[in-house]
C-alpha cells in the first residue's frame, strides 16, 4: 500500500518523493492485518491534514513520537475487512474516524469501537474532515465553555478548520457570533455563513471594531473567546471580554504562547480553559463519542457544512503543507488516499 512516512524531524512542505524530504511516499508498506477479533480493516478515501499533523512532523507537537511513523488523524473511508467478532460493521460500509497517528495510508486497522458509521445522505469528504476540526470546536463550545443562546462568542482565526467550525456552532448554540480572519476571500466566506459581525484583521483594528459592533447591539462585552491563533491577538482581544468570560486556549497559530494575567483572570473572574481534543480518547472517551455523533446528525441534517478548500494526492502532501503554512486555506485541507483517483466533494 502506499503511505506518507515520517523518517526524520523537518519541513513537512518538502516533495514527498524526494528522499531528502522528512516525508517520503513509501508505495510498498505492509498492509496492516487485523490483530484481534474485533478489529476493522477500513480502505481509506480521504484523510484531512491538521496544523496539529504539521507541528508533529517538525517535532513541535506536545506529543513526541518515535521515528519512523506515519502521521495522520481524522478521515474517512469503506470497511475492507473485519475480525470475528466485529458486530457493529460489515465489508462495505461507509465509515469516519480518528487515530493519534496512521491515517496517511491507503489502509488502516482499528478496534470497532472506535468508529463511527457514516449516516446516509453524508458526502465521504465531508465526513472525514470532520472529527478533529468540528470535534475540537464542539467539545470546547459546548461541552466546556456551556455556550447559550444570547452570549457572545469571539473566533479567533475563524476562517481555518476549527474556525469555520466553531463559528458554525456557535451559530446553532444561538450565540452572537464574532469572527476575525485576514483577507477579503476569508471575510466574504465568512458573511456567507451569516455570522453577526466579522472583522478583516488586516485592514482593522480588532478591538475598535468589536467595540463599535458591541456598542450598536447594546451589548456588554465578549462572554466566550475561542483562540486558536494565540499571540498578541489573544492580548487584545482579553480588553473586550466581559466579567465571568471563558476563555478557551485551542492552539497557538500565530507561533506565540500569549500570557494571561492572572490578576485580571481573578478580579474579573474569568474562566481560562485548555482545551487538548485528542486526550479526551484517554480521560474522556464518551464525550468524544458523543460529541462525534452529534455532529454527524447534525451534517447529516444540513445543519453544519465543511469547506474543503483543497484536495491533494499523497504525492502533492507538500504542496498540502504549504498550503496550511502559507494560510492559503478556507477551511479543510485533504489528502486523497485512494491511489491520486480524483475525489470531489459535493459540498
Amino acid at each position: 500500500m502506499e503511505a506518507l512516512v515520517c523518517k526524520k524531524l523537518g519541513d513537512p512542505t518538502q516533495d514527498p518523493n524526494d528522499p531528502a524530504s522528512p516525508v517520503v511516499l513509501e508505495k510498498n508498506q505492509p498492509i496492516p492485518e487485523l490483530k484481534s477479533p474485533t478489529a476493522v480493516r477500513v480502505r481509506v478515501k480521504v484523510t484531512s491534514l491538521n496544523y496539529a499533523n504539521h507541528l508533529q512532523i517538525q517535532g513541535k507537537y506536545q506529543e513526541k513520537f518515535s521515528l519512523p511513523f506515519i502521521p495522520g488523524s481524522d478521515y474517512s473511508g469503506i470497511v475492507d475487512a473485519v475480525g470475528t467478532a466485529v458486530s457493529k460493521f460489515k465489508v462495505g460500509d461507509p465509515v469516519c474516524s480518528f487515530a493519534g497517528l496512521g491515517s496517511f495510508a491507503q489502509f488502516i486497522v482499528v478496534d470497532e469501537a472506535d468508529l463511527f458509521g457514516v449516516p446516509e445522505g453524508c458526502d465521504l469528504v465531508a465526513a472525514g474532515s470532520l472529527p478533529v476540526a468540528f470535534g475540537t470546536s464542539h467539545v470546547a463550545l459546548v461541552h466546556r465553555a456551556g455556550l447559550s443562546p444570547g452570549q457572545v462568542l469571539l473566533v479567533l482565526g475563524a476562517a481555518g478548520g476549527v474556525g469555520i467550525a466553531a463559528v458554525q456552532i456557535g451559530k446553532i448554540c444561538g450565540a452572537v457570533v464574532i469572527a476575525v480572519a485576514r483577507g477579503d476571500e476569508k471575510v466574504q466566506y465568512l458573511k456567507s455563513l451569516r455570522v453577526d459581525h466579522v472583522v478583516d484583521s488586516g485592514k482593522q483594528n480588532i478591538t475598535e471594531s468589536v467595540k463599535e459592533f458591541l456598542r450598536a447591539r447594546k451589548l456588554k462585552g465578549v462572554d466566550v473567546l475561542y483562540d486558536p491563533v494565540g499571540g498578541d491577538q489573544t492580548k487584545e482581544t482579553m480588553r473586550l471580554l466581559n466579567w465571568g468570560a471563558k476563555i478557551l486556549i485551542i492552539g497557538f497559530a500565530s507561533g506565540k504562547i500569549p500570557v494571561i494575567p492572572a490578576n485580571i483572570a481573578l478580579v474579573k473572574n474569568w474562566t481560562v480553559h485548555g482545551l487538548y481534543w485528542g486526550s479526551y480518547k484517554i480521560h474522556r472517551p464518551g464525550v468524544l463519542e458523543d460529541s462525534l455523533r452529534e455532529l454527524l446528525s447534525w451534517l447529516a441534517r444540513g445543519l453544519i457544512t465543511v469547506n474543503i478548500s483543497h484536495i491533494y494526492s499523497f504525492s502533492e502532501a507538500g504542496l498540502a503543507f504549504s498550503a496550511i503554512k502559507d494560510r492559503k486555506v478556507i477551511g479543510k485541507v485533504m489528502l486523497v488516499a485512494d491511489g491520486g483517483k480524483t475525489v470531489r466533494s459535493k459540498l
